[in-house]
């Protein structure tokens, strides 16, 4: 038997199954009741009522709900900035105007039917709202590991813009730990359910 640790993606690789595995039992009652309770939790966040741009993203399937928190920031008066997922799985962005004009895209994603802006107009937000999988005591989040927020991520870092980080998760995904790799992020907050958690100070506006 090997004392060697395991690779770090097939590490990732488990533990995404793992949690996957879990979102797929939740009934589609489980996940409206979720939706709405991390909808209410999470506009006690001035990281996002308070952002005059948020970047954010329509949830599918079993995800943590989005879409009435997207209405509730909206209809205060928040721009909102939803993903449109490029050919070479960078991210395009565009306005969100309402449920009404979204339209379906590739791998089952929801994207807003207006104008792209460029992969630039995460600059402007105050807050990204982060999809993900897991995030663990340090604040770092396990994403599905498709690369698209990694690159907004390093955007941000490189152009020196300093946005709160959220992520939408169930309880049971706040865990001890993640798998983390040297270009990862920690998040500022974590929502769920239940409430709020943060990990590092708000980040200067």
């Amino acid at each position: 038997m090997s004392d060697e640790l395991p690779p770090r993606e097939s590490t990732k690789g488990a533990l995404r199954g793992e949690l996957l595995d879990a979102r797929a039992l939740l009934s589609p009652e489980d996940v409206r009741e979720a939706a709405a309770r991390l909808a209410r939790a999470a506009l006690g966040l001035p990281e996002l009522t308070g952002a005059g741009t948020l970047a954010a993203y329509v949830s599918v399937g079993r995800e943590p709900g989005t879409r009435a928190l997207l209405d509730a920031l909206r209809e205060r008066g928040v721009r909102v900035l939803l993903p449109v997922l490029r050919a070479d799985n960078d991210l395009d962005w565009g306005v969100y105007e309402g449920p009404e004009r979204l339209v379906r895209a590739g791998r089952g994603l929801l994207e807003p039917d207006g104008p792209r802006l460029g992969a630039d107009a995460v600059l402007e937000a105050g807050a990204v709202l982060l999809p993900g999988l897991a995030v663990d005591a340090r604040g770092m989040r396990l994403g599905r590991g498709g690369g698209s927020y990694d690159r907004v991520l390093a955007r941000l870092s490189a152009a020196g813009a300093r946005p709160a980080l959220v992520v939408l998760l169930y309880a049971n995904e706040v865990v001890a730990r993640v798998p983390e790799e040297p270009h990862d992020h920690p998040v500022h907050a974590v929502v769920t359910p239940e409430g709020v958690t943060r990990f590092t100070p708000r980040p200067p506006q």
